[in-house]
């Protein structure tokens, strides 16, 4: 055989025409959309339908969900918190979402094998590859983040909120919460609140009277039926132990020499010294205390900057550390308006020198009502991981995971409404030797004016 003849002979090679290349590239293009907009139907349309209807009814299901769930939380929003709020369900939606990250991968890869990249124009080849594969960091990323902030979420209500405690109604229509900031210095033993305010909210409206208490009340008369009276603590029924009685100085007492005072507080999500501290303050005040809120101020400045800071107006200066005398003071917080990280806001909490005890819990007031409005939902969403951290490190409470649901919604109402503060200081009390008749009268009428306030508006 001649080469001439092998020649024409051998078959010639052939090369997609640029038709076919234009045809596939469109095609392409298509299958990698649908994909992402349908998971399923590139497989229905061209590929393995058995693979595409399942990704679709687990599509169409999530559909169904999302939109059952949007009409829920326009009607009746309580039923989201609950299920945002509850490890079970979280645990559900961490499930599904990792199902649907995984159905996303292999629906992807699937959808590029049925694209035949080869086949595609040559310059479409990697600008479709790419956007497939950002595509799919888009939506099975998401759906892994998702699943990975439910499992920090169900972590962080188990470390804080207690399973087994009992949800308590609300007494005169309100719920009393004492919020308690804990110092556990390097100069001191053991835990003290240094900070008592108890938030007193209508169960019904969220209108809330924050009502401070000095830490350095004294001969404070302890409720009825509290372990306390009898005790060497309150023999007479008051809290009388001779020198150094500061109401602030029971918790940690009652911690280091009788912490199973209380025998059933540890199960209920509490501890000796703050049920001793309520008893007093229910006693001084003439209310009940459902729950507590104890936060460490110790790192307190973990979860400012965890909400990304908080705004005060100040109105002096006010020096960082240091002691009576002005010595080894570490910087000022000047006068106007601030945006304070953790550790200024912390000594803004903290400073006493220059200013009294009294001007000192009224600034921990302004915090703590700012701290609040930080609670926006976009921001908690943002910065979740991070609020959820500090809140396991600084956060003891007693409130029942079973509750936490209504009270997230009675906070968004709170946060929207005007703030009422009153506090039991000089010249309206003197702490040292406290008129209670005029305590409990001062507290009865800001919570029904408050009431009333309220009701007109």
């Amino acid at each position: 055989m001649t080469a001439s003849t092998a020649n024409s002979t051998a078959s010639p090679i052939r090369y997609p025409d640029v038709s076919s290349q234009r045809a596939m590239t469109v095609r392409g293009w298509w299958l990698v959309v649908l994909n992402f907009l349908i998971p399923g139907s590139a497989q229905v349309l061209a590929g393995n339908r058995k693979l595409g209807r399942f990704g679709l009814y687990f599509t169409f299901a999530m559909w169904i969900m999302a939109i059952i769930g949007l009409v829920i939380y326009l009607i009746w929003p309580q039923v989201i918190f609950s299920i945002a709020t509850n490890p079970i369900p979280l645990g559900a939606v961490q499930v599904v979402l990792l199902a649907y990250a995984i159905l996303w991968v292999i629906l992807t890869l699937d959808t590029l094998r049925l694209v035949r990249l080869v086949r595609v124009g040559t310059r479409a080849r990697p600008a479709l590859a790419l956007f497939s594969v950002l595509l799919l960091v888009v939506a099975s990323g998401g759906a892994a983040a998702g699943a990975y902030y439910a499992n920090v979420a169900q972590s962080g209500l188990n470390a804080v909120f207690s399973a087994q405690a009992a949800a308590e109604p609300p007494i005169d229509g309100r719920y009393n919460i004492l919020l308690l900031g804990g110092d556990a210095g390097p100069d001191r033993d053991g835990m003290r609140p240094d900070s008592m305010t108890v938030v007193s909210i209508e169960a019904d409206t969220g209108r809330a009277t924050m009502i401070g208490v000095p830490r350095n009340l004294e001969q404070v008369p302890i409720v009825e039926g509290s372990p306390l009276i009898g005790s060497d603590y309150a023999p007479d029924g008051s809290y009388d132990c001779g020198s150094d009685c500061q109401i602030s100085f029971l918790y940690p007492r009652v911690m280091a020499f009788d912490p199973d005072m209380y025998p059933n507080a540890e199960a209920e999500g509490s501890n000796s010294g703050v049920e001793a501290t309520k008893d007093a303050i229910e006693g001084a005040l003439g209310i009940t205390i459902q729950y507590y809120v104890m936060i460490d101020m110790q790192g307190f400045s973990d979860l400012i900057d965890a909400l990304g800071g908080v705004d005060i107006n100040v109105t002096e200066a006010l020096p960082m550390g240091g002691d009576e005398d002005g010595n080894e003071i570490e910087g000022w917080i000047w006068p106007g308006e601030q945006h304070m990280n953790g550790y200024t806001a912390l000594w803004y909490a903290r400073s006493r020198h220059t200013t009294s005890d009294y001007d000192r819990m009224q600034r921990q007031g302004e915090l703590q009502t700012a701290i609040l409005q930080q609670f926006q939902p976009v921001n908690v969403l943002t910065k979740f991981q991070g609020i959820v951290q500090a809140g396991t490190q600084v956060v003891q409470t007693d409130i029942p995971q079973s509750t936490l649901s209504y009270f997230i919604d009675l906070a968004l109402k709170t946060k929207d409404l005007p703030i009422d503060r009153i506090d039991l200081t000089p010249p309206l009390i003197d702490p040292e030797d406290p008129d209670w008749d005029t305590v409990r009268s001062t507290v009865s009428n800001a919570l029904v004016l408050s009431t009333a306030t309220n009701d007109a508006g």
